[in-house]
């Protein structure tokens, strides 16, 4: 009986010792979850914000490069709904990096709106004067050749060019949205990547559709 007492007691005690430990990897997860959504920025939210204020930049820049032109109605459709988009969401990410007293990066409309719009040779301009280096590191972005390219295009091309431009610009902000997912602590930062995934995604299926039709 004695020996059968102490087994049970060791196995009661064993059974204890298992469930105080999920509870307290738990109580981890639980802090590993606060932290992800912090209050505070991190370095991963401050590089999300500077970087894509900048290819939301370009993107818009793409968009003013439709005007004036006779568009498809869908593809009009399409183009106006990035810029409703997107031009609330550098403005949501300035105000982020003012508010953490970070700088807030140059872009090319910076030029291209200071009086240039989209004339031939703005999208060159645009870009003179920017770390190249620095915007050859994010996924997506166009070079000024290419920018220039697309500005060029006649009419029976520009659709087609703009939208295979555009499918590889989203596809790079996709995945720089995912890297805040994954690396960011930021929680209003993390919520705006995700709606840029799931935005950009969708639209990624509509200008693939409209390539196909």
């Amino acid at each position: 009986m004695h020996h059968s007492s102490i087994r049970r007691a060791l196995a009661v005690l064993g059974i204890l010792t298992v469930l105080l430990g999920a509870a307290a990897c738990g109580a981890d997860d639980d802090r590993q979850d606060v932290t992800r959504n912090s209050a505070e920025p991190n370095e991963a939210d401050v590089a999300f914000a500077s970087d894509m204020i900048q290819h939301h930049a370009q993107a818009l820049s793409m968009v003013d490069l439709t005007r004036g032109r006779e568009l498809n109605p869908a593809f009009g459709e399409l183009v106006e709904a990035i810029q409703a988009a997107q031009a609330p969401e550098i403005e949501t990410m300035t105000t982020w990096l003012n508010e953490w007293g970070e700088e807030v990066p140059a872009t090319m409309r910076d030029h291209v709106n200071s009086g240039h719009g989209s004339a031939p040779g703005a999208c060159m301009e645009g870009m003179e004067g920017m770390d190249h280096g620095d915007m050859a590191d994010m996924p997506g972005m166009m070079t000024a050749e290419q920018m220039q390219e697309l500005a060029d295009a006649p009419a029976g091309a520009f659709e087609d060019l703009w939208l295979t431009m555009m499918i590889e610009h989203h596809e790079g902000a996709v995945e720089m949205a995912r890297t805040e997912l994954d690396e960011g602590s930021y929680g209003p930062a993390r919520e705006l990547a995700q709606t840029i995934i799931d935005t950009q995604e969708s639209e990624i299926e509509q200008m693939r559709e409209l390539l196909d039709s």
